[in-house]
């Protein structure tokens, strides 16, 4: 039975376009000479729709009674797929508080794939908190309720604040428990589970350019920054010294008015590695963020950056530029 989101017209040029890992199970690995692997979202047991960003949906063309259909729980908790989606997770490094700390990837985060929508514009869709990746090192590939929460309430604050941001489509409870420690003091909760649809036109990071760089794949790297050339900044021209020069350019100015958009709302990104930087200019992955009350530069949000306070707010300009 055909189901009511199948005519989403997914383009999914990233997987298309780009190499794969060879291998296809999923288990923790190292993942050479590829920019993603396939991988299945994992089932849950009784999944619920929580809420729906009616002007998300919109992006892809998707009606109320779209959204409010089983078949939409079922595909969004990652229970089910509709034609066309093609399941992955990203390879990529990242600098973490000032360290090179390798291969991170996606680790509990699960692309659905691009959808181009009436107005020719894509969106990748991809699930937070859907099951463990080869990307997942020691950890679950879940996610809780609370930060679930946080992170699609978020997307669509800082949207309306018009701050640069991935967006959130749905939240789903999943019927599933998951240990958690809340507050890193040794005394982990079973708490609810819970998956997030993040939208974005893509999940491209700063990482996956450095995993290449650090690897010394020259080709490979080079494949990547042309193919985001392409799809990303098609405006620029066809890849050429020049253009690279401009890409770079033009990321960093990005960048910088991302940040000038953090400061303004007086928003505390709190992780701002490197792997946690979308090559758009997109305020992406949110953790442990925070607003700031009363203006203190020296605040942030991050429990585990207390003692260094590496990304704080009156710090966070200084750590786009040495990015």
């Amino acid at each position: 039975m055909q189901n009511k989101l199948d005519r989403l017209n997914f383009d999914n040029r990233f997987i298309n376009l780009l190499p794969a890992d060879n291998e296809t199970a999923n288990h923790r690995r190292q993942v050479e000479q590829a920019c993603y692997s396939e991988v299945l979202p994992t089932a849950v047991s009784s999944p619920q729709l929580v809420a729906y960003a009616h002007e998300v949906a919109a992006l892809f063309d998707l009606s109320a009674v779209d959204c409010q259909s089983e078949d939409f729980t079922q595909i969004f908790s990652g229970n089910m797929l509709a034609k066309g989606m093609q399941p992955y997770a990203m390879c990529y490094g990242g600098h973490q508080f000032g360290h090179w700390a390798g291969q991170l990837g996606d680790g509990r985060a699960i692309n659905l794939g691009e959808v181009l929508n009436q107005k020719g514009e894509r969106w990748a869709m991809q699930l937070k908190g859907a099951g463990p990746t080869p990307y997942s090192r020691t950890a679950d590939g879940l996610a809780v309720l609370r930060s679930s929460v946080r992170e699609f309430l978020c997307s669509e604050a800082m949207y309306h604040l018009g701050v640069p941001t991935t967006r959130a489509l749905s939240l789903i409870t999943t019927g599933e428990q998951v240990m958690r420690d809340m507050f890193y003091d040794g005394n982990p909760e079973w708490e609810k589970g819970a998956v997030v649809c993040r939208v974005a036109p893509s999940f491209i990071r700063f990482g996956s350019f450095e995993i290449h760089a650090a690897r010394n794949n020259v080709a490979l790297l080079q494949e990547l920054v042309d193919y985001t050339i392409r799809i990303d900044f098609s405006h620029l021209g066809e890849p050429s010294k020049e253009v690279y020069l401009a890409w770079f350019e033009e990321v960093c100015v990005k960048t910088a008015e991302m940040i000038v958009h953090w400061q303004r709302v007086g928003f505390v990104h709190g992780v701002m590695n490197t792997d946690n930087m979308s090559i758009l200019g997109l305020t992406i992955d949110y953790g442990p963020y925070g607003w700031l009350e009363n203006y203190d530069p020296d605040w942030t949000p991050n429990t585990t950056d207390k003692e260094q306070r590496r990304y704080r707010f009156g710090n966070q300009p200084q750590i786009a530029g040495w990015i």
